[in-house]
């Protein structure tokens, strides 16, 4: 791996700011080095021009923290720990370098709690938009076991590869929204400045116009109300959808046809299978007991309808029965392969392993899934957008070709 060159702000175990640069292969080595010399790294960053830093509009600016901004604060957050930095002086120095408005005032309010004497997984837990439950329930096995700082890692680990995996599959739709898009555009400018002087020629020529030529000429003409009209009717699908989806039951029943739908059906079931697997695992070896841990993972699939049927194996589980029996009981949301391996794991008390070793699999099958749809969806949208400015052109050139006929 070539070697590149990284600044970083840290501080050391005597509170005295540091700066400087550093050559390493990556952000992990660079962070590796600074703890050994007893400094606890607040940013490290590639070096570089001043282009590279990050641009903010008033307004626009995302206040929220998002996945990548967690695992940031999990992972310093651990290095900090296991340095000897006490949480409040930890909290201290983390919230002084947050960036998103809100991540900000709630490691603040973090540390007012702590400093009040409150356990640190509970005031997370009352701040429950802002980190996770998976956080929080780490935090407090970390608490009780003593380990801390090693749960917040493992809390850095599984969020940097859930947000990986949303990376992946958000990148496998870039491509065909800007087609969309891309159509979309093309389409209007068509029926706002070609369609118009066609349908000049058309009035002089006189003659009943085919009827898809009169779709166009009629979309033409109303094309200045009928674009806000959509506009207004994707914003009030939007809310009513918001408010839809927060009944439970409206919710389960449109992530069941998800699980069904071709293609897109197997690659909602594969990430859901991954994030089970992985966040269980990791629950399950920080010594969560199992109702909480599956408690927990119940509300990190993603959807209503595992979720669901994750509530039904933990009332099993409560009931004496193993965890893999319920899960092959409910092969259209657990394949074989995830109850057998399961099972494997209880006979020989690998659970943990074998749950990590789903995820892993889980995680190569959405990649392989996500680039197999995008090698599909190009072609196929390219083609829908040949087909539909295509057909605009001939539904243009309709009325010539009647034209010629009643001349010849």
């Amino acid at each position: 791996m070539p070697t590149k060159t990284f600044s970083y702000h840290g501080m050391n175990l005597d509170g005295k700011t540091i700066k400087g640069k550093v050559d390493a292969d990556s952000r992990e080595t660079v962070v590796s080095r600074l703890a050994d010399q007893g400094i606890v790294p607040m940013t490290v960053a590639e070096a570089g021009t001043g282009f590279n830093r990050d641009i903010k509009i008033p307004g626009l600016t995302r206040t929220k923290p998002t996945l990548k901004d967690l695992v940031v604060f999990s992972r310093q957050f651990a290095t900090m720990v296991s340095s000897g930095l006490s949480l409040v002086r930890s909290l201290s120095i983390l919230g002084a370098q947050a960036e998103r408005p809100g991540l900000k005032a709630a490691i603040g309010a973090l540390d007012d709690e702590v400093r009040a004497g409150s356990a640190l997984s509970a005031a997370m837990q009352r701040r429950g938009d802002i980190f996770p439950p998976l956080m929080y329930h780490m935090v407090r096995a970390g608490e009780t076991g003593g380990f801390l700082d090693k749960a917040l890692d493992r809390v850095a680990t599984v969020l940097e590869a859930e947000s990986k995996l949303r990376s992946k599959i958000k990148g496998a739709m870039v491509y065909p929204l800007v087609v969309l898009c891309l159509m979309f555009v093309l389409v209007t400018v068509m029926l706002i400045f070609i369609v118009p002087v066609f349908q000049g020629l058309f009035d002089q020529l006189g003659g009943q116009l085919p009827v898809p030529t009169q779709v166009l000429v009629v979309l033409s003409d109303n094309i200045w109300w009928v674009i806000p009209t959509l506009v207004i009717l994707i914003i009030v699908g939007r809310v009513v959808w918001r408010r839809a989806v927060k009944n439970l039951e409206f919710l389960i029943r449109v992530d069941t046809i998800k699980l069904k739908l071709p293609v897109f059906g197997q690659l909602n079931r594969k990430v859901a299978m991954s994030r089970f697997a992985r966040n269980l695992g990791m629950l399950l070896g920080a010594g969560v007991p199992i109702l909480q841990a599956l408690d927990v993972v119940a509300e990190t699939t993603g959807n209503a309808k595992v979720s669901q049927v994750i509530g039904k194996v933990q009332e099993a589980v409560r009931e004496g029965k193993s965890l893999s029996g319920p899960m092959s009981d409910n092969p259209e949301i657990f394949p074989a392969m995830v109850s057998q391996m399961l099972q494997v794991g209880e006979d020989t008390g690998q659970v943990e392993t074998m749950l990590s070793k789903v995820a892993e699999f889980y995680d190569l099958e959405v990649e392989t899934t996500t680039d197999a749809l995008a090698s599909l969806l190009e072609p196929l949208l390219i083609v829908v957008l040949g087909v539909v400015v295509g057909a605009m052109v001939v539904s243009l050139y309709l009325p010539m070709f009647s034209i010629y006929d009643q001349i010849k």
